[in-house]
């Protein structure tokens, strides 16, 4: 069941209201926050089992088809643990900047212990930062988890210069079902197995499981790419790849 609003237009609110684990929109953010705080110390090592290795190196990837480039100022909204933001600092060089934001205070004391850039606690729908400070924002794999979708790109939008760049990663629910279904087993049966037997806290298994329910019950793309329109964005793309990785990108 996806959370309605009568005062807002389908799409505002991308995350689902999941009975499974929440009641309402309060329990919701609850849920959330516990959920990341109590995994972020097995976050990186998980991350690496489930993606074998390969994620660094397509989180980068995309930062570059998105344009980003050496020297720019950079904001990584929902940091977590800096998975993103390193991939960004290794492209910019000495002269660039990445500044992170994020609702989990045990996500942000991951991303601290492992990246020397400034990070604050707070939320993408009210971000704490002055109009037009960066040259490029990035988001990863945290859409899901927002609370209204045409808030966090009308932010997005403020904190960019004329011209900065939106790139926002997601997985999408795959059209197809024979990949639908490989993904939905992939991330509810082997990956909460996997994250049994690599990590330390028993919530793990549950974030995975999580991460399915959420990516199932998602608005679709043309909902999102209608949203960053709708906050003045131009030049609004998505790219995809392997069926499942959907790559937005919007310039101001």
């Amino acid at each position: 069941m996806t959370r309605s609003d009568p005062d807002s237009p389908p799409g505002a609110h991308p995350h689902p209201i999941l009975p499974a684990y929440y009641a309402d929109e309060a329990q919701r953010r609850k849920f959330v926050r516990h959920l990341f705080d109590e995994t972020a110390g097995d976050y990186d090592r998980i991350e690496r089992t489930l993606s074998f290795g390969t994620g660094a190196w397509y989180r980068r990837r995309a930062l570059l088809r998105a344009g980003l480039a050496p020297g720019m100022r950079v904001l990584d909204v929902a940091i977590g643990t800096g998975l993103v933001a390193r991939e960004a600092l290794a492209v910019l060089g000495a002269q660039g900047y990445v500044a992170g934001v994020d609702p989990s205070a045990g996500m942000l004391r991951a991303a601290r212990a492992i990246a020397p850039i400034p990070v604050v606690q707070g939320l993408g729908e009210r971000l704490p930062f002055a109009d037009g400070q960066f040259d490029f924002l990035s988001m990863g794999y945290a859409l899901r988890h927002v609370s209204d979708l045409r808030r966090l790109f009308r932010e997005f939008r403020r904190v960019l210069r004329p011209g900065g760049v939106a790139c926002v990663l997601e997985i999408a629910r795959p059209d197809n079902a024979l990949s639908r279904g490989a993904l939905k087993l992939y991330l509810r049966g082997i990956a909460p197995l996997l994250s049994r037997l690599v990590g330390a806290t028993p919530e793990a298994p549950i974030l995975y499981r999580y991460f399915w329910d959420t990516i199932e019950a998602c608005v679709p793309p043309a909902q999102i790419m209608g949203a960053l329109q709708e906050a003045g964005f131009e030049d609004v793309r998505r790219r995809v790849e392997a069926r499942i990785f959907s790559e937005y990108t919007a310039r101001r």
